[in-house]
C-alpha cells in the first residue's frame, strides 16, 4: 500500500523544517511522498546524491509542467509558482538554451563593480529612515528589518536592474510577494505581475536604456510575450528568495554566537555566513521542480509519470549521508541552493554581491543591534517553496 502523503504546507512544517525532514527521512528514505498544497502531490527529494542526479538528467526529468499542469484545477495556490511559461525555467532542450542563453547575455551586461554603489546608495537612507544616526553610530529604538530595510532595498535595487518605473515596480513586486505566499490569491499576483510587465516592455521598446530589460529586448529575438516570462523569472529568484536571504543570514549573525561573536573581529566574515545559510536554511528551500516522462524508478522508489519531483536543498544540503554531525561547512559552496545542472540559477554571483552589500552597510552603521523579541516567537511563513520570515523586529541599544 502507497505510503500517506506528509503535508508540506501546514504551519507546523513551516516552523521546524528540518524536524520534518528529519522525520521523513526516517520513515522513506530520501524520496519523500508529499502534498505541496491538500490534494497536489508530489515527490520531495532529500538525499544530494539523488538530487544530483536528478538535476542532471534533463532526458528523464524534465522541467516542463504543461501534462501535470492539465489535471490541476483552476485556482490551485501553487499553480502560478509552477505552471509552464515559455522561459528557461519551465523549458528543456532547444527552447531552453535560446532562452536561457537570452538571459544570460543580459546579466553579463550588469556592472558588478558599479552594483556595489547603487546597493550602498539605497542602503543609506533606508538605514536613516528608520532612526540611525550615520556616522555617528548612535541609535535609537528599532526596526522591522524585513519592512524597513531588506524588502525596500532588495525592491529598489531590482528596479535599477531591470529599468522599471517606481509604479510598474510596486506593482510587480506586489503581485510577486503574492504568488509566492500560499495565503494570498496567488492567481490575482499573477495576473497583476503579467500586467505591469507588459507596459513595462512597451515603454521599454519606445525608451531603451542600460538596463536588463532593454538588453534582453535589443540582443535577443525574444517575443513580448517571451520576455515578460524571462523578466517575471529574474525578478522571482531576485525579490523573495533574495530578501529572506539577507533576512536569514543577519538572523544567523545575530544569534549564532560562532558569527555574533566575531562579527567586529571579523574572523567570520558576512560570505561565511551565507554560505552557512544557504547550506541549512536557504530562503528557496525546496524547488527545482521537474516531471519525469515516464515511471522511473529512483532509489528503489517508482515516481510517477508527471508528476511533480521536487528537489529540498535545505534537507539535500544537509543530508547525513555526506556530513557528519560537527562538520565544518565554513569556506564550502558545493551547496544546492542556487541549483545544479542546466538550470543553475545564473544570477548567482550577482545575488550573493547584493546580499553581502546590504548586510554590510547595515553592520557598518548598527553592529550591535539584537532581536527584539526571543528568537522561538519569531514566525515563519507557512508554504511548501520557501523559508522565509513574517517579520525580523530589532532594537539598537543607546550609546
Amino acid at each position: 500500500m502507497a505510503a500517506s502523503p506528509e503535508s508540506m504546507y501546514t504551519r507546523e512544517f513551516a516552523e521546524d523544517p528540518h524536524a520534518a525532514y528529519e522525520r521523513w527521512r526516517r520513515a522513506h528514505g530520501p524520496l519523500v511522498p508529499v502534498e505541496l498544497t491538500p490534494g497536489v502531490r508530489a515527490t520531495l527529494v532529500l538525499g544530494y546524491a539523488t538530487a544530483l542526479r536528478i538535476l542532471n538528467d534533463a532526458a528523464n526529468f524534465p522541467a516542463d509542467p504543461r501534462q501535470w499542469q492539465a489535471s490541476m484545477p483552476a485556482g490551485c495556490p501553487v499553480l502560478p509558482l509552477m505552471q509552464w511559461r515559455p522561459n528557461a525555467l519551465h523549458s528543456s532542450g532547444s527552447e531552453h538554451h535560446r532562452y536561457r542563453s537570452a538571459t544570460v547575455a543580459a546579466l553579463e551586461t550588469v556592472d558588478l563593480h558599479g552594483m556595489h554603489t547603487v546597493v550602498e546608495q539605497i542602503a543609506l537612507p533606508l538605514i536613516q529612515e528608520f532612526g540611525t544616526h550615520v556616522g555617528a553610530h548612535h541609535t535609537l529604538g528599532g526596526a522591522d528589518l524585513l519592512e524597513q530595510y531588506i524588502y525596500p532595498l532588495v525592491y529598489r535595487v531590482l528596479d535599477f536592474l531591470l529599468g522599471f518605473d517606481a509604479d510598474t515596480g510596486e506593482q510587480i513586486g506586489a503581485g510577486m510577494a503574492m504568488i509566492f505566499d500560499s495565503a494570498a490569491d496567488a492567481v490575482a499576483g499573477n495576473a497583476m505581475m503579467t500586467a505591469a510587465m507588459s507596459e513595462h516592455i512597451e515603454r521599454k521598446r519606445a525608451r531603451p536604456g542600460d538596463d536588463i530589460t532593454s538588453h534582453l529586448i535589443t540582443r535577443s529575438d525574444l517575443s513580448t510575450e517571451e520576455l515578460i516570462h524571462q523578466l517575471s523569472t529574474l525578478y522571482g529568484g531576485g525579490s523573495e528568495p533574495q530578501a529572506h536571504l539577507i533576512s536569514n543570514t543577519l538572523l544567523l549573525m545575530m544569534t549564532d554566537t560562532r558569527f555574533a561573536g566575531d562579527l567586529i573581529s571579523g574572523s567570520l566574515s558576512t560570505r561565511d555566513a551565507l554560505d552557512e545559510v544557504l547550506f541549512s536554511n536557504p530562503p528557496l528551500a525546496n524547488f527545482c521542480m521537474t516531471y519525469p516522462r515516464q515511471p522511473i524508478l529512483i532509489d528503489g522508489v517508482w515516481l510517477p509519470a508527471h508528476q511533480p519531483v521536487v528537489i529540498s536543498m535545505a534537507a539535500s544540503n544537509t543530508d547525513p549521508a555526506i556530513h557528519s554531525a560537527d562538520q565544518t561547512r565554513f569556506g564550502n559552496r558545493a551547496h544546492l541552493s542556487w541549483g545544479a545542472g542546466p538550470h543553475q540559477c545564473p544570477a548567482r554571483q550577482l545575488g550573493y554581491q547584493i546580499a553581502m552589500d546590504a548586510i554590510d552597510q547595515l553592520l557598518d552603521f548598527v553592529p550591535d543591534m539584537k532581536l527584539a523579541v526571543p528568537e522561538a516567537d519569531l514566525v515563519w511563513r507557512p508554504g511548501p517553496f520557501h523559508r522565509a520570515l513574517e517579520s525580523l523586529p530589532v532594537v539598537f541599544p543607546s550609546g
